[in-house]
């Protein structure tokens, strides 16, 4: 089964009226030897607010909305269940369209000392290489904006535990959190990579697992056809996958069809039965409640959302 593909992370409490510094981007600080959890609060409304950090940051949304002004790329919401990585020394500009004292915006920012970074992808990259003579543990900076699942969820949120206690053992736990979490985001970045129609990937192996996929994506695909196609075992073919992206080669079928399906559903006079047959899926109510689950919508929503644009 797909899994919901936007979890929202456990929000930390608010800091308590009084102690509030300022009502734009009250920080909150816990430093630790490889990396800095700054909590932002926001609680009036604001526009083009700078911030930069020296490290590479991980900034996941924990309440309210914000619009990002990042790179010269067009501003785009920014919402819980929402991450963007941004690299050191990049300024990023925030709008607070809708911040107020009852309802704030809290976002979190984790900043990761670049040794640490390295060495975690050196280790990845010699104890469990990858296929491909090009195809290495590195993050993307292609996708910097993607939704959290839920291994990415639970490891922030790990990660916000570890910076906000006060056990001995902190730092040391903070370190194996991280190593998790980068795994975590080469995995979401590269399944939002294919979510966005990048044509290839660093993998050859799995450019033609995503081949076979969409040739027969009208038809019963499962993990045996994949695995004969590509000469290998089903049980490597899904260590893999899993490996490579961090979902299921079920998951990864479906997720080719659903987007299929958003293309189809581009065309106003397609039947969602007819979507539904074409994308391969057998079932018109499983294939609504996957694509629910998926995007957020229903099909017919996702049709006219289209059409009104």
């Amino acid at each position: 089964m797909l899994k919901a593909q936007k979890v929202a992370l456990d929000a930390p409490a608010l800091t308590h009226e009084k102690s509030l510094k300022t009502l734009v981007e009250n920080r909150t600080i816990y430093n630790l030897d490889h990396c800095e959890l700054n909590l932002f609060e926001t609680y009036q409304q604001a526009h083009l607010v700078p911030l930069a950090f020296n490290d590479l940051v991980v900034t996941s949304m924990l309440r309210g909305k914000k619009v990002m002004h990042l790179f010269d790329d067009p501003a785009f919401d920014y919402l819980p269940g929402e991450s963007v990585i941004i690299p050191a020394n990049v300024e990023m500009k925030i709008d607070f369209p809708e911040a107020e004292l009852n309802n704030p915006t809290q976002c979190l920012a984790l900043a990761i000392d670049n040794k640490k970074i390295v060495d975690t992808l050196d280790f990845l990259n010699e104890r469990y290489p990858k296929e491909g003579k090009t195809n290495f543990w590195q993050l993307d900076d292609r996708n910097y904006f993607f939704y959290n699942n839920e291994d990415l969820a639970l490891t922030i949120n790990k990660l916000i535990q570890v910076c906000q206690s006060t056990a001995i053992t902190k730092d040391v736990l903070a370190d194996l959190a991280i190593q998790e979490l980068l795994i975590h985001i080469i995995q979401t970045q590269s399944v939002t990579a294919i979510e966005r129609g990048f044509d290839t990937t660093p993998n050859p192996i799995l450019n033609n697992i995503l081949l076979i996929i969409r040739q027969n994506i009208g038809q019963k695909v499962n993990l045996k056809l994949i695995a004969k196609q590509c000469g290998m075992s089903p049980a490597t073919l899904y260590r893999m996958i899993k490996r490579e992206l961090g979902i299921s080669p079920i998951e990864l079928i479906i997720l080719e069809r659903i987007k299929l399906a958003k293309s189809l559903l581009k065309d106003q006079t397609m039947y969602i039965k007819n979507v539904c047959y074409e994308a391969g899926f057998e079932d018109a109510n499983y294939f609504i409640r996957a694509f629910k689950m998926h995007e957020g919508i229903t099909p017919k929503q996702y049709q006219q959302l289209n059409q009104s644009k």
